[in-house]
């Protein structure tokens, strides 16, 4: 499928450059920086017979977790990188989950429930983890997952905030390591998730995180 989004295939060109040695190794590191995902996966509104999605799935790592903890349940993921989809691939395929999540690439903002996973139905959640701060066109990603998901039900985001309450030296080596694999934090997203819920679209509940290291956002859906 062709992309719609300027600079988008260069974007997935530069994922699979950064992630092509990093995937090997990729789960060892994160632990140590990506704080909040575990938290995000025990307070998902997660029931039998849900289809959930991951947004940037990455490794997998998260819906593997998710899978086991919500047997009854079918997940979905889609990341802009092949190379992060191929080792995803291979930790769901030996750790037998394959019926019951399945992964496609797809740049985010082209998602389409039909489309791209062949789904007669939108999503019942959806979820970001640490991935909008790396999409180049975030708003637009929000946008699908905002065009992809049942009314009624909830998109949720954990992801880096602006470290206000930490030690200035600290918000300076964090924003200088981050930017080495193309990570920023946005004030301007949370100024988006803002005004949706200023203009009726969704309910936004906050939750800041270790000092403001970083924050989990539900985006209630509006019912129909």
């Amino acid at each position: 499928m062709p992309s719609t989004i300027a600079n988008a295939p260069d974007h997935s060109s530069q994922m699979d450059r950064i992630y092509r040695v990093q995937r090997h190794f990729y789960d060892l590191t994160r632990k140590f920086y990506l704080f909040g995902r575990d938290r995000l996966i025990r307070t998902m509104d997660i029931r039998p017979g849900m289809n959930v999605l991951e947004i940037g799935c990455g490794t997998a790592r998260n819906l593997i977790l998710l899978a086991r903890k919500h047997p009854q349940a079918r997940f979905y993921g889609l990341d802009a990188s092949r190379e992060m989809l191929a080792t995803a691939q291979k930790k769901i395929d030996s750790r037998k989950l394959a019926d019951r999540i399945t992964l496609k690439y797809c740049l985010a903002e082209e998602l389409d429930y039909k489309r791209t996973f062949e789904l007669n139905e939108k999503f019942d959640a959806m979820f970001f983890s640490y991935s909008l701060s790396m999409i180049p066109t975030w708003r637009a990603a929000l946008d699908a997952a905002f065009a992809n998901v049942k009314p009624g039900h909830s998109i949720y985001s954990v992801d880096f905030w602006d470290q206000r309450e930490l030690p200035a030296v600290f918000r300076k080596m964090l924003v200088w390591w981050l930017s080495l694999f193309h990570v920023h934090h946005r004030p301007e997203l949370l100024e988006y998730m803002n005004e949706l819920d200023t203009r009726g679209r969704c309910k936004l509940e906050l939750t800041p995180l270790y000092r403001r290291y970083s924050y989990i956002a539900r985006l209630a859906m509006q019912a129909s």
